[in-house]
């Protein structure tokens, strides 16, 4: 078994080919080589464990995450397995893996969805997860500035400096989430929060937005308005999102046609959907996160470090 640290994935992994990989992900589900399999959690006072597996079946591939959230830390491991004989190939840290290949999901979206000439982002949350989202978004997109509001001060100010000096652009620590919105082309949320962070009057027309912070029945980043305005609204599967997306759960009387309407992103992607009918629409990508993504992702990681004499070999199950 290859042990991979979170240093070998940042080293491993930069955001371009997480993009390919993720992308790869929904053509796979969408041509039927790939089995998902939802989130499961189990709680107790002050911890839970959090567990969701998928295979690949074109690579022979199977894998998935699990992870522990606790007051003091959360600890997130990948696993990675040959398909055919069975054996671990990999164990992955996999904190990182985590937000960049969520924030590449976005970008995903974002290049389906968004207008081709957007260039402003708004970004509600400053957290890590935040990072990789503006990341992506700029990798597939023209973007020329960027406004972030988190309720900390200091946090959102260091955030906007490390950004505009990794991304090159303007990036502006915002007073309120109204302010970091408005006038923007693509919206992003990477918040936990259990109300709506969004209200749809900051939305102009035309607007994409990425909601990714919610994975949980009883949490909502968008409001009800914001879903009723929705042209377009795409999820990563529609199985996980009645599971985990509170914001469609909970705003479920406001989708036009009700989960009826909702499609899986997979359709945009393989190019049986399009991702927008006009330049007004407001279109929004509600990401939960599926294992595929860490699957298929962990396998590229994989591969480079053997190419690269990266990672620790660890005997495992009495192997040489």
């Amino acid at each position: 078994m290859l042990l991979l640290t979170e240093h070998d994935v940042q080293d491993l992994f930069p955001m371009l080919r997480a993009i390919e990989c993720v992308t790869a992900s929904f053509r796979a589900q969408h041509d039927g080589s790939a089995i998902n399999r939802s989130r499961e959690r189990v709680f107790l006072p002050g911890t839970s464990l959090h567990y969701m597996a998928a295979g690949y079946t074109r690579e022979k591939l199977l894998g998935m995450k699990i992870y522990t959230v606790s007051r003091d830390a959360l600890r997130f491991l990948a696993l990675l397995y040959d398909g055919e004989s069975g054996a671990l190939l990999a164990m992955l840290e996999a904190d990182h893996l985590g937000r960049i290949r969520t924030g590449a999901a976005s970008g995903v979206a974002t290049a389906c969805m968004a207008r081709a000439d957007a260039a402003r982002v708004g970004v509600i949350g400053s957290g890590r997860q935040a990072r990789t989202q503006i990341e992506a978004v700029a990798a597939v997109r023209p973007i020329r500035s960027a406004r972030v509001f988190g309720r900390d001060r200091e946090r959102r100010e260091a955030f906007a400096r490390e950004m505009a000096g990794k991304l090159g652009f303007e990036v502006i620590a915002a007073e309120t989430a109204e302010a970091a919105v408005r006038d923007a082309d693509v919206v992003i949320t990477a918040t936990s929060s259990r109300d709506p962070v969004l209200k749809s009057e900051w939305l102009g027309p035309g607007t994409h937005v990425n909601a990714i912070g919610a994975n949980m029945l009883n949490r909502r980043e968008l409001d009800d308005a914001s879903l009723s305005r929705a042209a377009l609204i795409a999820v990563d599967t529609i199985e996980q999102a009645k599971e985990e997306a509170g914001d469609l759960v909970q705003g479920l009387g406001a989708i036009q046609g009700g989960w009826s309407s909702v499609i899986e992103l997979h359709d945009i992607v393989a190019g049986v959907r399009t991702g927008r009918s006009s330049a007004s629409d407001i279109t929004i990508f509600k990401s939960s996160g599926i294992a595929l993504w860490d699957v298929i992702s962990a396998d590229y990681i994989y591969r480079r470090a053997i190419e690269e004499g990266k990672g620790q070999r660890i005997p495992i199950w009495g192997e040489p």
